[in-house]
């Protein structure tokens, strides 16, 4: 089950010297590309979803497709959230499987961006999840990434960026020192100084947003002074146009799929190449030895209630549902009553957490608190809690022959 915690996976690239690929995902044809290219090249892969895409790609939807492409990769896999417009929408993407997450906070001053990422850092680590902040602002330069960015160039202070660090506690920082989003003309000029400070002085993985149309020599030199990860987009998005381009042309009939074929293909050779050049290639095993894997638990309530009737126990079994499935980390809550009379316990509650670090943090949510003490607790003082992991990936360990199957 190569899901792993996207905090171990950079900060393995950072002390290491690669830089691992975020690159965002807006089709199914996308997320099979990135997943190709990475079990080609034998490379950690971030699979990045951004919010503004949401209106072309609905996440609900999107997500068990793209878990279902992580949990079966035999490569290193993270999910990130990124540009999120709020806490509120970070932590439903953590609720449907993102393990990193970012807040846009950079556009406001200082101190607003500060309590926000603040805020968010907060309510994700408890849930185990990584976050992303950002100081500075990356400007659109052309084409469609670039629209939803404007404004100009702003570079990130190496005061505010010391100051940030320390009062959000943020795990990774995206900085501002001269690239863009978008189709960059020209080559851009980068402030590899600025980038040097910076990470002499905050030491954490540092990311570069607008990672499309930098030569050779400046990925390298941004990997030299501590980026550990690039977020990747419009690159993918011309080969793709490029080669429904193709398709239009050698097919006559225009069939839908056809115009399709073989995206997948060229958004695997892009994301490949990439890999190369960034150092990731080829680093799977090691990152898969030396990183968390990230593993749901199953964490089941049992338990009977005195001194209300039936009606009172359905109407105590919903709240509770309702309330467990606001926790921000809880993927979803299972009621139930058995089936037998003469069953030892008549009701639970199986609720999912994304992270096993709900066990311990999920009691002292405020909504979960003021329920048990006011409700749960005075119809049922006795109540058995047990806390499951998948057994998945020990089962891989135990039985040599089955990667080697899959592969």
């Amino acid at each position: 089950m190569p899901l792993v915690d996207m905090k171990d996976m950079l900060h393995h690239a950072y002390r290491h010297g690669y830089a691992v690929g975020a690159f965002d995902l807006v089709s199914l044809d996308f997320l099979e590309g990135i997943m190709m290219a990475a079990e080609q090249a034998r490379a950690p892969v971030i699979l990045n979803l951004v919010e503004s895409h949401f209106k072309s790609i609905d996440i609900e939807l999107v997500m068990p497709a793209v878990e279902a492409a992580a949990t079966r990769a035999l490569v290193p896999v993270a999910i990130h959230l990124d540009h999120s417009a709020s806490i509120d929408s970070a932590v439903k993407a953590i609720n449907r499987g993102c393990n990193g997450v970012k807040v846009d906070a950079a556009h406001l001053d200082f101190t607003e961006n500060t309590h926000i990422t603040k805020a968010m850092v907060e309510t994700a680590h408890a849930c185990g999840v990584s976050v992303e902040g950002e100081l500075g602002c990356v400007p659109g330069a052309n084409g469609e990434d670039a629209e939803r960015h404007p404004g100009d160039i702003c570079y990130t202070s190496l005061a505010e960026a010391k100051a940030y660090v320390e009062r959000t506690n943020v795990d990774f920082l995206a900085i501002a020192i001269g690239t863009m989003h978008g189709d960059i003309k020209g080559k851009p000029r980068l402030d590899y100084q600025r980038l040097k400070q910076i990470n002499e002085k905050l030491a954490i993985p540092l990311v570069i947003h607008g990672g499309t149309g930098l030569s050779d020599d400046q990925y390298r030199r941004l990997i030299a002074n501590g980026v550990a990860k690039i977020n990747y987009f419009t690159a993918l998005s011309k080969v793709a146009v490029k080669k429904i381009k193709e398709n239009t042309r050698t097919n006559n009939a225009c069939a839908y799929t056809g115009l399709l074929k073989d995206i997948n293909q060229v958004v695997a050779g892009e994301v490949e190449r990439c890999m190369r050049m960034w150092g990731s290639a080829g680093r799977a095993a090691e990152v898969l030895a030396q990183c968390g894997s990230w593993t749901p638990v199953e964490h089941m309530i049992m338990f009977n209630v005195e001194g209300v009737d039936k009606v009172g126990a359905d109407m105590l079994m919903a709240e509770g549902q309702r309330v467990l499935s606001a926790i921000p980390g809880v993927r979803e809550v299972f009621s139930g009553e058995a089936m037998q009379d003469n069953a030892k316990y008549h009701y639970t509650w199986l609720v999912r957490f994304c992270h096993p670090k709900l066990v311990d943090s999920y009691q002292q949510h405020p909504a979960y608190a003021a329920f048990n003490s006011k409700l749960l607790r005075t119809v049922s003082n006795k109540r058995v809690t047990i806390d499951f992991q998948t057994m998945q990936a020990r089962t891989a360990s135990v039985m040599p022959g089955f990667q080697e199957a899959r592969a």
